[in-house]
């Protein structure tokens, strides 16, 4: 089977250089994108639908509807269903929540999610429990899962998800690591996992790709966006 492309990337509700941004989404030719701060607000799935085509690809789910996150796709997926999931709300903090899918890749069924956790560590290691257990419920076998952790790897929440998925930076690293901030890359809280029987044959921030330039990385968005490029199990 042709191996899959995912990209998580924070959009920053694509308040800087959309034009830079769609460029580099299109430059990593994805099969399925994993966006967290989409547009939420007036007119938001209008500006998400410009940015998908831009970037050749169509809206799955999510955006104002999961708080955030929202998941893009090409035409090599097929979808079978998806959810918008909002998480409890916690008083003084943002409304989080999941953009969820189930697809078709090459007849393989794979579970999808896009998550941004809380700023607050309680509950960001709240909600990294609750990402295990909608990956848990989703009734596949192989899945993926990517996003802002706002945390390092060496956070609980970060090691709650490691413990039980596989990181795929950790797994196979290629390409950057660090993800923030886009000036002066010193952190890597953004990520991707995958369920155990998923190959990972690299990911990383994708730097040395064709069509990606550094001046476009830095304008598109405060977020370096995280490549990686999984093997599905023959089905």
């Amino acid at each position: 089977m042709v191996p899959v492309k995912v990209l998580s990337y924070n959009i920053r509700s694509m308040r800087d250089d959309t034009d830079a941004l769609a460029r580099v989404i299109s430059a990593c030719a994805p099969d399925l994108v994993l966006i967290q701060e989409a547009p939420r607000f007036f007119r938001w799935r209008k500006k998400l639908a410009r940015l998908a085509s831009a970037s050749g690809l169509v809206i799955l789910t999510g955006g104002g509807t999961a708080a955030g996150p929202a998941i893009l796709c090409n035409l090599r997926a097929t979808v079978e269903r998806t959810e918008d999931v909002l998480l409890p709300l916690t008083p003084g903090e943002h409304r989080r929540g999941f953009a969820t899918a189930v697809v078709r890749l090459g007849g393989v069924r794979l579970g999808v999610v896009s998550c941004h956790l809380s700023l607050q560590k309680d509950e960001r290691y709240d909600q990294a429990g609750a990402l295990l257990d909608r990956l848990a419920g989703m009734g596949v076998d192989h899945a993926v899962a990517g996003g802002d952790l706002n945390e390092r790897p060496d956070g609980p929440a970060f090691e709650r998800v490691a413990a039980n998925l596989q990181d795929c930076w950790a797994t196979s690293p290629q390409g950057g690591e660090h993800t923030w901030t886009r000036t002066e890359p010193h952190r890597r809280i953004d990520a991707i996992f995958a369920t155990k029987g998923i190959e990972v044959l690299g990911c990383g921030v994708p730097v040395d790709l064709p069509g990606i330039t550094e001046n476009d990385l830095r304008a598109a968005t405060d977020h370096l966006p995280v490549l990686a490029t999984l093997k599905l199990p023959a089905h």
